[in-house]
């Protein structure tokens, strides 16, 4: 099991750099950095809660983007002012988009169909 933990830890620094270079190299598509949020969120659930099933890892991820996405409909001074910041944009986004919805469904769907053919060696 320890194996495995560094293998999601590895995944979760790989996909946050590449995130992050995402949104600094101009050319890269904003959606790209949606997808790998999303799978970043993906390979977090499944670093923190490794006794869950695959598929409930996906379920949580979707939960939580779909969830930090309608946050976004809300607008408090000190969330806005979270927002201004470098990583609070990072994590809190700025603004409702729904196509943001559907790359999530797709970043979290990319990472639980890696993982279960690719990474773990448990099935479930």
């Amino acid at each position: 099991m320890k194996n495995e933990r560094l293998k999601y830890l590895l995944f979760i620094l790989s996909v946050l750099i590449l995130g992050i270079l995402s949104r600094k190299i101009s050319g890269i598509p904003l959606f790209v950095g949606d997808i790998l949020y999303a799978v970043l969120i993906y390979f977090g659930f499944r670093f923190l809660i490794m006794d869950t099933k695959k598929s409930t890892s996906f379920l949580m991820s979707l939960l939580f983007c779909f969830g930090i996405e309608i946050l976004q409909l809300v607008q408090i001074d000190w969330l806005i002012a979270i927002r201004k910041t470098t990583l609070g944009h990072y994590i809190l986004g700025q603004g409702f988009l729904w196509s943001d919805l559907i790359c999530y469904f797709f970043g979290s769907f990319m990472a639980y169909f890696f993982d279960k053919l690719l990474l773990s060696s448990r099935i479930d």
